[in-house]
């Protein structure tokens, strides 16, 4: 292929992860308002997030499925406008019923394109995958910080928190419109990469599958519970709506200078496992920092930085122990699959937490008890995975 189509490939795949976290983001710094007028306390609002995580993870393994019948680059086209009308249609909520159902279609657009897009990567730029993993989840977090720091914004300009959270919907027509004009007509150009492939079985009865799993589900556990309590968390320490819904975006957009390092420090320092312990601590002391109340603009900034750091790595290690982009597309899913729903429970325990003390305080103690069973699962996972980690047993 020429250079200017893989430039174009590159758009797209940046585009189409654009989409994959606005409908979760723009909750959090609604959610008192969503509360109040649907009559919802923290434990039936924090669904709103999990819904999603959990179509992220029950749905992510048919997403292979559907991609050896009818192509990947078909799947990921339909999942955008799945996750498109799950968006546009917040347009019409008036009850916290309808709400969560949006939060269902959403997460199943989601949960289809997310797997596969590492199938994508593998495909479309097998020499140049830790870059490529790097752009995705780039704009993962660029998507999750415009969507953070944007939908305050529009729900005052337009006082109605429906048009706020319907408005994201712009980018699944914008990235349907690029994968149209730009990826289905490359599929059909070159039959050499033009279907998926045969078939490849989830590894269920792989141990090293199991810890890379396991990782992924600490990760996601602890960005989800950030994600949907962050704001709350900050202001439960005294501290005024703005502020705490600023610390948010913080840490959404300092994902992003996280994700684009990987492949530099990785080239510096090729150990997995280094890096991902060193973000696994940056998160450490972020956590720490919160529950002293010190600085706590500064712990966002060193939680995004991990939680960055944490989710491209997490992303790579699938598609560094398999060979072919089918493989890749199947250890993804399985790992995204359980990964997403050990995640999708982190806002509902931190919610009950909080109903139950009336405080997020507590909650604390449970990321950081996460956060150090997700440091053990890494270990053994990058021991048992990579030839190249000399580690000293």
């Amino acid at each position: 292929m020429k250079k200017s189509t893989y430039i174009w490939l590159g758009i797209a795949l940046f585009v189409a992860a654009l989409n994959l976290r606005p409908a979760i983001n723009s909750i959090s710094p609604l959610i008192e308002i969503i509360q109040s007028e649907l009559h919802m306390n923290a434990s039936s609002a924090s669904l709103l997030t999990s819904i999603p995580v959990l179509c992220m993870g029950i749905f992510s393994p048919a997403a292979a499925k559907l991609a050896n019948r009818f192509s990947l680059e078909y799947v990921i086209g339909w999942s955008l406008a799945v996750i498109g009308v799950g968006t546009i249609i917040r347009l019409f909520t008036h009850t916290s019923f309808f709400l969560l159902i949006t939060a269902f279609l959403a997460g199943i657009g989601i949960a289809a394109a997310g797997p596969l897009l590492s199938g994508f990567i593998k495909k479309y730029f097998p020499n140049n995958s830790a870059v490529m993993i790097s752009i995705y989840t780039a704009a993962l977090a660029v998507g999750a910080g415009m969507a953070s720091g944007g939908v305050a914004p529009i729900q005052h300009l337009f006082d109605s928190w429906q048009i706020a959270l319907a408005a994201w919907s712009f980018l699944a027509l914008l990235a349907i419109v690029i994968w149209v004009l730009v990826v289905l007509p490359q599929k059909k150009k070159d039959r050499a990469i033009q279907t998926f492939g045969g078939a490849e079985k989830l590894p269920w009865n792989q141990w090293n599958a199991w810890l890379l799993t396991f990782s992924f589900g600490g990760m996601a556990f602890i960005f989800y519970s950030l994600t949907a309590w962050l704001p709350p968390i900050v202001e439960n320490m005294g501290y005024s709506k703005v502020y705490a819904a600023n610390l948010l975006v913080i840490f959404m957009i300092l994902q992003v200078p996280a994700n684009l390092a990987v492949p530099y420090l990785l080239k510096k320092i090729p150990s997995r496992l280094f890096w991902l312990v060193t973000a696994a601590i940056f998160e450490l002391i972020g956590f720490g920092m919160i529950f002293l109340s010190f600085l706590p603009w500064l712990a966002a900034c060193f939680i995004g930085l991990g939680a960055g750091g944490l989710f491209a790595m997490n992303l790579l290690l699938p598609i560094d122990v398999t060979t072919t982009h089918q493989a890749a597309a199947s250890w993804s899913a399985m790992v995204q699959a359980v990964g997403y729903i050990i995640g999708s429970f982190g806002p509902i325990i931190l919610g009950a937490v909080n109903d139950m003390t009336g405080s997020f305080s507590y909650s604390i103690f449970v990321l950081i008890a996460v956060n150090l069973l997700m440091i053990v699962m890494q270990v053994l996972s990058v021991k048992r995975n990579f030839k190249q980690e000399k580690i000293a047993s």
